[in-house]
């Protein structure tokens, strides 16, 4: 063998060499990273800037995973501003905890991105109103943002009559008896009281093909009542995974079943095995009057 086919045969295996290694570390990389979620809040009313820190810590600490928390600013009561949206581009799910936001456009722009990605997405309660654009505003279509991303009633009121039953009333929860073995409601109790008042979806929401997983029955409601889903999954308009819920009061993340429902759904939305359940969460957070 000349030296010009030596050469060409130990580069040749030092470029297998260096492609194995490289493949072998990508893999490990890839196996040994964790799942990034990025939960989004600012609500007025419930709080969610404080409960969903609660779980975004457990799960970093009990279930292998690194959590952002981003926050609307100066105050949850601040409806144009969300420093760190940018975190989404890394996110492999997104939690949202809003309402009636009204951020600037550069910040929807990585919400967009986030749901071209096809990337799951989680909601609480309000989400279901999450933006509050007046009419003719170019951001005005973000205001059906729940019926687009989460298969929810497009906003509050209007065509769909979206509405609750008084914040005197609670909220009885069952589970649809086909879900019984669904891996989300592995360890969730059924019935439990919320106090989260019901919201009305019903009867055009949540979209089409969506699984509804939970049933309310509202108690001591102020008009006359009808049975309303309060979780659910389903696939969104752009193709990804969804899971929403219309609970989210803060004493509700007080109820285990609750809690076990946030975090199995969080790991199905990863597409992760439902996990085994590390206890309660110390969560004791104060409903906030909307203002």
């Amino acid at each position: 063998m000349n030296v010009r086919k030596r050469c060409f045969v130990l580069c040749a295996l030092l470029f297998g060499v260096l492609l194995h290694i490289n493949t072998t570390f990508a893999q490990s990389t890839t196996k040994n990273r964790k799942p990034v979620v990025v939960f989004v809040t600012g609500d007025h009313e419930y709080s969610g800037e404080e409960t969903l820190p609660i779980i975004a810590a457990e799960l970093e600490k009990n279930y292998g995973m690194k959590a952002i928390v981003l926050k609307a600013y100066p105050g949850p009561n601040s409806e144009n501003d969300i420093p760190g949206l940018e975190a989404l581009k890394d996110a492999d799910l997104a939690v949202f905890y809003l309402r009636w936001r009204q951020l600037p456009k550069e910040q929807l722009a990585h919400i967009d991105a986030y749901l071209k990605s096809k990337k799951p997405l989680m909601g609480f309660r309000t989400t279901t109103h999450a933006f509050n654009y007046p009419k003719g505003n170019e951001n005005e279509k973000w205001n059906a943002f729940g019926e687009f991303a989460l298969n929810s009633p497009p906003g509050w009121g209007g065509a769909a009559k979206h509405t609750h039953y008084g914040h005197n009333s609670s909220t009885d929860v069952t589970t649809i008896p086909d879900q019984a073995k669904n891996p989300i409601l592995t360890g969730v109790t059924t019935p439990f009281h919320a106090r989260s008042w019901l919201y009305r979806v019903l009867p055009d929401y949540p979209t089409k093909g969506s699984t509804l997983l939970l049933m309310g029955k509202s108690v001591d409601p102020d008009k006359e009542a009808i049975e309303n889903p309060v979780a659910w999954t389903g696939t969104n308009s752009f193709g990804a995974k969804i899971f929403m819920t219309t609970l989210g009061h803060p004493d509700d993340f007080k109820i285990e079943s609750f809690q076990r429902l946030v975090i199995n759904a969080i790991h199905w939305e990863l597409g992760m095995k439902i996990p085994k359940w590390k206890g309660k969460m110390d969560i004791n957070v104060q409903y906030r009057e909307a203002k």
